[in-house]
């Protein structure tokens, strides 16, 4: 069974910087797409960067280019997010999630088969 734990959340100043890393086990993560999704309060989920399972492709939500990176070590079994310049309309609870087989850019909890438990993200000076 899937096991995702996010971890490298926290309060941070406007202009500032986390990573975010996401432990992963359970299933055979060298060979999965992943992803991060981030809800904010009051709002829906929002797909934010997605990484193939050798890292030839990532994406993002324009929001973030530039700023975020997303990024994997497959032999640690291991998903990070790099977040600089963070804003406060970065503040979120955000997840790392394995999209279902075709699912781009998902902004629903079906479009995920796999989400860890989340890591609280708060900018604020």
């Amino acid at each position: 069974q899937a096991h995702l734990v996010e971890s490298g959340g926290g309060l941070v100043q406007p202009g500032g910087s986390l990573r975010l890393s996401c432990a992963a086990s359970g299933f055979a993560f060298i060979n999965s797409r992943m992803a991060w999704v981030r809800q904010a309060p009051g709002k829906a989920l929002e797909w934010v960067a997605d990484i193939s399972y050798r890292s030839f492709t990532r994406l993002y939500v324009d929001s973030v280019k530039g700023r975020f990176t997303i990024s994997r070590d497959n032999a640690k079994e291991t998903l990070y997010l790099q977040m600089n310049d963070l804003k406060p309309e970065d503040r979120a609870v955000y997840y790392c999630a394995r999209p279902k087989q075709g699912v781009v850019r998902g902004t629903h909890l079906d479009d995920y088969d796999s989400r860890g438990q989340g890591t609280q993200v708060t900018v604020s000076s």
